[in-house]
């Protein structure tokens, strides 16, 4: 196993996205679904993201990617179409132990963005680890097919009777 499958609580966290573009767009979107506080740092925006800026939804920093834009910071996703200053977000973000993910370069990455099932609150990642996101999108399509949308309020409702299956069932196992 290449990574560790984990799941991120950033809600009110603050996270950065260096680079203004489509694909810094949808990495912002996910960043936002989850309850971050994104800052985007970028000498320009694609119309999607000046949307969010519009709506206040991200803070914009219009300039290129500086170190102090890293301050305080607790998830990097560098999205930029240069390749340096990719390198650049990835070696300071790490240096400072920072979790950074480099779009489409798993070696620079400390952690990588898998293909999404959204069923809230059940959440299924699809990844290949960097070898192949189109095949994970594939992956997750079919499995999007076959996982009705009803699966997330049966969950939630299930959570309902969770502090009433501890008390009867005090044995993990036996739950």
């Amino acid at each position: 196993m290449d990574f560790l499958p984990i799941f991120l609580n950033i809600k009110s966290q603050p996270c950065l996205v260096v680079g203004g573009g489509d694909i810094a767009a949808r990495k912002a979107s996910l960043l936002l679904e989850a309850g971050g506080a994104v800052t985007v740092v970028s000498p320009k925006l694609s119309s999607q993201m000046a949307q969010y800026v519009k709506e206040g939804r991200v803070e914009y920093l219009e300039s290129t990617f500086d170190t102090p834009h890293l301050e305080g910071m607790k998830v990097i996703i560098a999205a930029t179409d240069d390749s340096s200053v990719n390198e650049q977000v990835s070696a300071e973000a790490q240096k400072r132990s920072i979790p950074v993910n480099v779009v489409d370069n798993p070696d620079l990455c400390s952690f990588i963005m898998p293909s999404i099932i959204d069923r809230s609150p059940v959440q299924i990642a699809v990844s290949t680890g960097g070898a192949s996101p189109v095949l994970a999108r594939i992956l997750r399509a079919r499995l999007e097919s076959s996982i009705p949308a009803a699966y997330g309020r049966l969950a939630s409702m299930v959570n309902g009777f969770r502090d009433k299956v501890k008390a009867r069932f005090d044995d993990v196992n036996s739950r």
